[in-house]
């Protein structure tokens, strides 16, 4: 059977006229599971109350100086670019479940290396061993919850990958007030731990198990998952899914098309500066004299949380395109005027590009620079809103939904290898970026490739809201 056999159209797990599923256990299984994108949000979240930690610390503990610092935030995303590729193996062959057992390892070995290190190379290498298993959480966990979870409620399900995500980061957030690196690590190995036991309780996927030839446990699982296995109908699964990808699938528009939706995705949410939003939050709610500017975190965080949450409300009411649409308006406005902010407060051409750009300009009173720097913080706290609501956590749940099975490990890690590489080129050229252009110029370039963002949405991204994943896969298709 090939990819444009009309059997592959139809729904390979189905309920019966659509029915609501009886059982709830479904949600406890996309919770376990979201438990890893929880560990990866603390994970990312960890560097921003430990590195003035680990500042502070004296002999014989570790010590980090500027570009040790520098690089004890960045490396996780390195790790997690490799734990892409190593999770798009892991997904085809381990399956879904086993995988998500798998990478406790590195994040619970990765933060007790932290825990016990005693120089700078020990701390980065814990710092890449949870990159390591950031990079897989953040692929496995979106597929294993897209496949376990009725259409009517996907959305909802798929979107709290994002959610957990931000309330990891929100929780070594308030966790790094009144903990010490050492154990703030520690409680980092708390979330995969748990992700751990409750994950051996539940089942594999039953797309996955099909494709397996299992057909008894497939349809055991979906007695765990939705209550009932009766009227559930599936096609004979082919050959094609057992081969894996082949650069000959590429032909097909069932297969390129979401490839390059996904792909593009993944680089849009990198190139919508929200790392360099990120990047400048404390400094902004100084300029806002703000008493305690590490307050900043802590709302920038809660902004996200909300916001996400939110969206994972209404995502399967006003759809995928919709949110995104949305979401791409708001960050187009937020970053021009975040730009405007920039130029406004610019002392003169020649050091615009230094350090000490939020400094206000000193012919101007003291209330008209604090006055543009509540429009840095309006503009912000909007930009991660409207980021929140669409582009933080739809470009996950689209990879997880657009892919068809045979390509899913392969494809889906090409979009995780894509994210994390984005990120890090992006974080650490971002600099270079606002030399050669002012920081003006980068913001309002980053304000750009949001229009083309709403733009590709517009023209390219499909609506799957509602749809069975096989649906999705004859759109594609052209059935």
């Amino acid at each position: 059977m090939t990819p444009d056999d009309p059997e592959e159209t139809q729904p390979l797990l189905r309920p019966p006229d659509h029915s609501v599923p009886r059982s709830r256990r479904g949600f406890l299984a996309a919770f376990a599971a979201a438990l890893g994108p929880l560990s990866f949000g603390f994970a990312l979240g960890y560097s921003s109350p430990a590195i003035p930690s680990l500042r502070r610390a004296v002999t014989p503990a570790p010590r980090l100086d500027d570009e040790a610092a520098s690089w004890f935030g960045a490396v996780v995303t390195l790790g997690a670019a490799a734990g892409g590729v190593l999770g798009g193996w892991l997904l085809d062959r381990a399956g879904r479940k086993l995988s998500l057992l798998l990478c406790t390892v590195p994040f619970v070995l990765g933060f007790a290396v932290i825990t016990g290190a005693q120089n700078v190379l020990m701390l980065l290498g814990g710092r890449l061993l949870t990159g390591l298993a950031c990079g897989v959480a953040s692929l496995v966990a979106p597929v294993y919850i897209s496949e376990i979870a009725y259409p009517a409620v996907r959305g909802l399900l798929g979107s709290c990958v994002q959610l957990m995500v931000v309330i990891g980061i929100l929780l070594a957030y308030l966790a790094g007030w009144v903990l010490e690196w050492r154990w703030l690590a520690v409680l980092g190995c708390v979330p995969p731990f748990l992700m751990l036991l409750l994950m051996c309780c539940m089942p594999e996927t039953p797309r996955f198990l099909l494709t397996q030839h299992k057909r008894q446990e497939a349809m055991a699982a979906l007695q765990f998952l939705w209550g009932s296995e009766q009227g559930w109908e599936e096609p004979p699964v082919g050959a094609e899914h057992q081969q894996g990808f082949q650069l000959a699938l590429l032909r097909h528009p069932g297969i390129y098309k979401p490839f390059l939706i996904g792909v593009s995705l993944m680089a849009f949410q990198q190139l919508s500066g929200v790392n360099a939003v990120m990047f400048y939050a404390e400094t902004i709610f100084e300029e806002a004299k703000f008493k305690d500017s590490s307050l900043a975190s802590i709302i920038v965080g809660v902004i996200q949380v909300l916001f996400t949450a939110v969206a994972a409300l209404i995502m399967d009411r006003a759809g995928r395109r919709l949110l995104l649409t949305l979401s791409g308006v708001i960050m187009v406005f937020s970053a021009s005027a975040f730009g405007t902010y920039f130029k406004l407060t610019q002392n003169r051409p020649g050091n615009s590009s230094h350090v000490d750009l939020l400094a206000p300009v000193s012919a101007q009173p003291v209330d008209a620079s604090v006055g543009l720097a509540w429009l840095a913080v309006g503009s912000m706290c909007l930009f991660i809103a409207g980021f929140a609501v669409g582009w933080g956590p739809i470009p996950w749940l689209l990879m997880s939904e657009i892919f068809p099975l045979q390509v899913k490990g392969v494809a889906t890690g090409v979009c995780v290898l894509t994210n994390w590489l984005m990120a890090f080129l992006v974080t650490k050229e971002f600099s270079s970026l606002m030399e050669v252009l002012r920081p003006y110029g980068a913001f309002w370039l980053a304000s750009a490739f949001c229009i083309f963002s709403v733009l590709f949405t517009l023209f390219c991204v499909p609506e799957t809201k509602g749809k069975t994943l096989e649906q999705i896969t004859a759109h594609f298709e052209g059935r």
